[in-house]
């Protein structure tokens, strides 16, 4: 392949990748090992517990559990082994199968769903909807009725390879977090006012 087109399709991929990288940001230190995964399930669950007394443990730490743990299975059955970036391209491009970041909002939210919490709820967002920005999609659990915002982002993309980023919305360092509900009105109204309608 002639290397222009070569950039230009790598150029084009980047365009596609379907998620916003943030820049460089400090990692929380967890180590591969069982027992770093085991500290990192302790921490979300103690991030979880913070939301508010009303926070069932039992609930706070299957969502630990499954936050950490589902996403590096999914990981291993997607084949990702790159950067969120890189692993953007190859999905947009049909050579892995999935591994966007709404693909993993979309399976976490499932997969916490099926627990049926009752002192905790879910919520979709969406970052990046009003820029120049590529979109990024998470997931945020907040206590039982609250606003998303007062919630926690648990975003199994942002870091790569299914290890989970976690931390407060408003604490957030990268993204600036919407509702998606909202998103896809603001969408609707803009396609509507392009449509002529």
């Amino acid at each position: 392949m002639h290397v222009t087109r070569r950039a230009a399709l790598v150029m084009g991929g980047l365009a596609l990748a379907g998620c916003a990288a943030p820049a460089r940001e400090p990692a929380r230190s967890f180590a591969a090992s069982p027992s770093g995964r085991a500290d990192k399930i302790a921490a979300v669950e103690r991030a979880v517990l913070a939301l508010g007394p009303d926070v069932a443990p039992d609930e706070a730490a299957a969502v630990a559990r499954i936050a950490v743990n589902e996403p590096l299975v999914w990981a291993r059955a997607w084949d990702v082994v790159d950067p969120p970036l890189v692993h953007n391209i190859k999905v947009n491009t049909g050579v892995k199968p999935r591994g966007l970041c709404k693909h993993w909002a979309e399976d976490l939210e499932v997969r916490l769903r099926q627990e049926q919490l009752q002192s905790l709820s879910l919520h979709r967002a969406i970052a990046n909807a009003d820029s120049i920005r590529i979109e990024h999609s998470t997931v945020i659990v907040s206590t039982r009725g609250a606003p998303m915002e007062t919630g926690l982002v648990l975003d199994p993309w942002r870091q790569g390879q299914g290890r989970l980023w976690f931390g407060p919305v408003v604490d957030d360092p990268k993204y600036r977090w919407v509702p998606r509900a909202e998103v896809f009105a603001m969408k609707r109204d803009r396609r509507a006012r392009r449509d002529g309608f």
